[in-house]
This record gives structure tokens, sequence and C-alpha cells, in this order.
């Protein structure tokens, strides 16, 4: 049995595997292959993970006998190429935009793993990427907007006058909105958070944040499946503008975080709100690849639109690529380590297991996913 780890292309900094999880890896019984400078975007040498049991060598060794596959960012079928037919592919494989790389998984034989469609169970909490990833994201979603916002976070009382706090806006209060509350609020920040979810008010509160949400509308309770936020009705969806428009011309920064899975961003802020705020300000849309929860947001980059900066990461959690190649890779192993037979000395994924059926994408020649069979 043998686990390959492939160097990311492109701008990824993370690892699917640290010489932690190496070790766990190789306890179990695998033998663990790493593709040569994997690491080296997360500061983790050739030698750290020899010296952790792995062997390092380049491409076509490692995918050569390879059972597993790891991986970041899913790879080309290309870049597989080699592997043999029935390895099992493990990680970000982001299907619905990537779905022709999802059929040529199929096609190469591959067994695929989406690892961001892991059920929201409790079993799975450990294996949970978009969690993790989420976390730090929200984290560096405060850290980068206060730098663009060019101002100080805490109220500051000196000899020459005091400094009023910045207004920090939250607009879904996710894992990611949630971390965005606690960053701001430890760097001396006047928080304030919304969401269409009716039960993240306690958890707004219990973070020293002030929740802004609608009251007249009785009834929206705003939760999808799996913990998600799901769609509100016409009704809610006006409340709540009203309710923004009134708020949001009062704040000095905005940190955007609403995702529905499989859909593009719902549009939280528009041009006239934008307006309304004052210059300086800054916007950070952190739904920003899957369309923009903002107006006139462009991923990858800052645009100005009349005199508010906002930014459009992509994948915020790779600038903290050690702690996020560190949590991801630890998901991967929680992951694999639950379906490990001791008894065969293989990994067994049964059809019939709720995690399995949640991220197995392909499998024999086949797609073999739901949501993707039912968007063909």
């Amino acid at each position: 049995m043998k686990i390959a780890v492939l160097k990311e292309k492109g701008d990824e900094t993370r690892v699917a595997a640290i010489p932690e999880t190496v070790k766990k890896l190789a306890a179990l019984g695998p033998g663990i292959a790493i593709e040569q400078g994997a690491g080296e975007s997360a500061n983790i040498s050739d030698a750290a993970y020899e010296e952790a049991g792995a062997t390092v060598a380049q491409r076509a060794d490692v995918l050569k006998d390879a059972d597993v596959v790891l991986s970041v960012q899913g790879p080309d079928a290309g870049d597989l190429a080699g592997t043999k037919a029935g390895a099992v592919l493990v990680g970000a494989l982001d299907p619905v935009r990537r779905s022709d790389a999802v059929r040529a998984y199929a096609d190469a034989g591959l067994e695929a793993m989406a690892m961001e469609w892991m059920p929201r169970i409790t079993r799975a909490q450990s294996m949970d990427i978009l969690s993790s990833q989420s976390n730090l994201a929200g984290y560096k979603a405060v850290i980068d907007a206060a730098s663009e916002y060019g101002r100080v976070f805490p109220m500051m009382m000196t000899a020459a006058g005091t400094v009023s706090p910045a207004r920090v806006f939250i607009m879904g209060v996710g894992v990611a909105g949630l971390q965005a509350i606690a960053t701001a609020k430890r760097l001396g920040a006047q928080v304030s958070a919304t969401d269409v979810r009716s039960a993240t008010k306690e958890q707004i509160r219990s973070l020293g944040a002030k929740p802004i949400f609608v009251d007249q509308v009785e009834g929206i309770e705003g939760e999808g499946e799996g913990g998600y936020a799901g769609e509100t009705s016409e009704e809610y969806k006006k409340a709540q503008a009203e309710l923004v428009n009134e708020h949001i011309g009062k704040q000095d920064i905005v940190i955007t975080t609403a995702l529905i899975p499989g859909r593009p961003a719902p549009r939280l802020i528009n041009d006239a709100q934008i307006r309304s705020m004052r210059e300086g300000s800054v916007i950070y849309d952190l739904a920003a690849e899957a369309g923009g929860n903002v107006e006139g947001t462009e991923p990858g980059t800052t645009v100005i639109r009349h005199g508010v900066k906002i930014v459009g990461p992509v994948q915020p959690a790779r600038a903290l690529a050690a702690d996020a190649g560190a949590l991801f890779s630890r998901n991967l192993f929680n992951f694999l380590a639950a379906f490990w037979d001791s008894e065969s000395n293989r990994f067994v994924f049964p059809d019939d297991d709720e995690i399995v059926a949640g991220v197995r994408l392909t499998k024999d020649g086949k797609v073999v996913h739901d949501r993707l069979l039912e968007n063909a």
C-alpha cells in the first residue's frame, strides 16, 4: 500500500501532508512517497519528510504504483499520468467548476474524493477542510482589511486627542465570519454582524459583537442543509436589504462571507450601498471566487468603487501556508485513518458509508455522485 503526495502547481502554497501526518500515516502501515519540493512553499524541506519516514522522488516515481494520491487543489488528469487505475485521489477537487476534470478522473479509472463535499456530521468534523480553511480565511480577512484601511482599529486616547475605533460589519456568520468577529474584537474594533440564520444571534453576542437582524419578518430562518445558509424568501431579502442600507453607510470595514454550496454566491451589497460608505472604507469579499457577495468584486485584485476599496481574495488561507497546510493535511489524515483496515492492510471505502457517499465523485470509470449526475 502506497500513498503519494504531490507538489502543487501555480500559486498554491499549501501541501497535502506535513511531517507530522507522514509519521501518522506510516504508523498505520502504508509507504509514503513525496514529490520533490512539495513542502517548499510551506517551509518544509525534503529532508524533513525523509526524517519522518517518507521517500522523496520525482513525480513519475511518486505516482508509480500509488494506491492513494493526496493533493490540495485537484490536479489535471494529465498531471496524474502513470497513476494506476483504481487509485484513490483525495483533495479539494472543485467538482462543479471542474466537471471536465472529474470526467477525466473517471475515464482514467481513478476514484476521486472531493473533501470540500464532506458531510457536516459529528463523525466528520475533524475531516472538514472547509471549516479548517475558512477559520484561517476569516482571520486573514480582518488582517488584510486592517492593512487596506490605513487607520487604527482600537480607540486610542492621546494627548493630541482621541482616535475612534474602527467599525467593522461582518455579513455571514459561519466559521469564517465567527473568526472574523473574534479577530476584529481582539484588535479593538467596534463589531457588528448579521446572518440569515437567526440561531447565530447568540453566537454573535457571545463574541462581544452586536447582532444586526431582521425582526419584523417571522418564520424565515435561512437554514440550509448540513448547517449551511440556504435560500431566503423575497420578503426577507427586501427587509434585510433595508436594514443593511441603514447600517452599512456607517461602517468603516465590511467583510462578506456568504456562500451556498453548489450555487453562485448571493449578492449582499449593491452599488448604491457601496456609494453610501465614506471614501477610504474597505469591503473584503470572501466569496469573490464564487461570483462575489459584492457588486464589482474582481477575484484576485482590489478595485476602488466610489472611493471604497473592494478586495476580492483568492484562497486567502494560502497566505498562511504553514498553518493552512498543517490543518488541511490533518483533515486528510483523519479521513484516511477512519477507513484504514488493519486486518487487510489497506483502505476500505464502503459504498454505504455516509462520509464516502458524500465525497466520492467517481468509481469504476463512472461519475457516481448524485449532485454531478443531476447537473449532467
